[in-house]
């Protein structure tokens, strides 16, 4: 069923308002309505995977002659991975900073057609600097979308399913992870492609399924807890009213009444000065903790599965037609570890399960390169120790987006996401890919073992931090967690039950 419409924009507003719109919504049953944001802005983790994937599998092919290109594995992997990884890192802070400004919805929206324009501009590269400009400005759409879409997934599920759907919806990336692995077997086929082609259509066939994703997103709404701050009270009131009489419709009987109200000063934004203040100053333990975990994951990620194919090529000469199929199955691995553990998050609690996915991933990792170092393993062991390795780690990769989006006030998330994932992403995953297509390169297998130690420390160690300073965010209220930085005294009078954003 197509979401509720979204009530026109009008001029916004500012003044007092005390509105009940957050516990509400924390308050509704799980409904096809949340389906539709799910696969909406979700999905999106899909093409992220099946980019990524698919450049890693077809490296080699890229720097074989008569491929089209001139350049070579290194450059793909290293290169035009940490050019993908910098694009990816302005996008997030350029189009964060107008996410929390103009609007989840409006952005959302246009950080998908920039993928879109740039994958398709990829597909027709005919020169190396083509590749390497089009591969940024592709990251740079992402990075928009990592902003846009965590604040907004956010804001939208209910407090007591947040953790899980997060998670799932980050961990949705390794489908198209698992997509691309797949679909390289098949495009490297010379026996069905051209060397010169089949890469090609690859990039092309991202960017169609990235328009079916274009099209279901026209339906998921603006925020309704951006709308009251941001002076467009009215909007929100009817956007939730609109879903609450849906969901009734739905289950056949009235929806329980919501508990809470909060009373907002209206804003039309917010300064970088009043953003870097609050993050770093009012919640320094919780910024350290963001850090830790995006500096963790970015290494593990973007600096050692870039160069698994290579890994694969280098020392167990698995044919480069061949790598797909491994890394399909590690791909399974990571998309199973937030699919399984994900409800832990919202029971066991965020603590427990974020300290112990990073430790856990951190420790497995040190045993991988130890038996790699005594040559203990070839191509299909290798793989069932970094799926092991892999499950775990993404559950706690995925819970570092979920904690920097939940930690504080509501008009910094997008900017806060967009600077954790920046940073920590600039330390792993620029730095990461040049470093380590080195290393994986080289042949020699202690400077594999030493990339392994390296990305196995970074875990261990935000690992501990997260035993420290994790926030027991677990089926709160976001409200809860920070409070908003426009939070005023309530007005005399006002009835902590009311039913609507309300001026006063």
């Amino acid at each position: 069923m197509p979401a509720p419409a979204s009530p026109a924009p009008g001029p916004a507003a500012t003044g007092t308002v005390t509105t009940d719109v957050p516990s509400r919504l924390d308050r509704l049953p799980w409904s096809r309505w949340h389906w539709m944001i799910v696969i909406g802005l979700g999905t999106v983790w899909i093409l992220d995977g099946l980019e990524v994937t698919t450049v890693g599998n077809i490296a080699g092919r890229l720097s074989e002659p008569r491929s089209g290109l001139s350049i070579s594995s290194a450059q793909v992997t290293g290169v035009a991975a940490a050019l993908y990884v910098a694009g990816a890192c302005a996008g997030a802070l350029f189009f964060g900073w107008l996410t929390d400004r103009h609007g989840r919805k409006k952005l959302f929206m246009i950080t998908l057609a920039v993928y879109l324009a740039a994958t398709a501009l990829t597909a027709v590269s005919f020169d190396a600097w083509w590749f390497f400009t089009f591969r940024f400005l592709t990251g740079f759409g992402i990075g928009g979308e990592y902003a846009a879409i965590n604040s907004a997934i956010d804001e939208l599920i209910p407090a007591r399913f947040r953790g899980r759907v997060d998670l799932i919806i980050n961990g949705t990336y390794w489908l198209g992870a698992i997509g691309g692995s797949l679909l390289s077997i098949v495009m490297l086929n010379t026996d069905i492609f051209p060397k010169d082609l089949g890469w090609r259509l690859t990039f092309g066939l991202g960017v169609v399924l990235g328009l079916v994703i274009l099209l279901v997103r026209r339906h998921v709404p603006e925020s309704p807890r951006w709308q009251f701050i941001h002076g467009r009270g009215d909007q929100a009131e009817q956007l939730v009213a609109s879903v609450e009489e849906e969901i009734e419709e739905e289950r056949g009987e009235p929806l329980p009444a919501a508990q809470g109200d909060i009373t907002i000063e209206q804003r039309k934004g917010i300064g970088f000065g009043t953003i870097a203040r609050t993050v770093f100053g009012t919640y320094p333990k919780r910024a350290v903790l963001g850090l830790a975990l995006f500096v963790g994951q970015a290494f593990l990620y973007n600096a050692i599965t870039f160069g698994f194919g290579s890994i694969l090529t280098t020392f167990f000469d698995v044919p480069t037609g061949g790598t797909g199929y491994y890394f399909a199955v590690i791909a399974a691995g990571n998309f199973l570890g937030p699919l399984l553990l994900g409800k832990l998050f919202d029971t066991v609690g965020r603590r427990v399960m974020i300290s112990s996915t990073y430790l856990l991933s951190g420790l497995l990792l040190f045993v991988t390169a130890w038996l790699f170092d005594q040559g203990s393993l070839n191509a299909v062991t290798m793989t069932a120790c970094w799926c092991v390795v892999l499950f775990f780690a993404s559950a706690g990769a995925s819970s570092a987006y979920l904690t920097v989006s939940e930690v504080f006030p509501m008009e910094t998330r997008a900017m806060a996401i967009a600077f954790f994932y920046a940073i920590g992403t600039a330390a792993g995953g620029i730095s990461g890919p040049l470093v380590f297509a080195d290393l994986t390169k080289s042949g020699v297998v202690a400077d594999t073992v030493l990339a392994f130690q390296i990305g196995a420390s970074l875990m261990c160690a935000a690992g501990l931090v997260a035993v420290f300073l994790a926030v027991k965010a677990e089926r709160r209220s976001l409200e809860d967690i920070a409070a908003p930085l426009s939070t005023a005294s309530a007005p005399a009078g006002t009835s902590s039950s009311a039913s609507a954003a309300r001026a006063t």
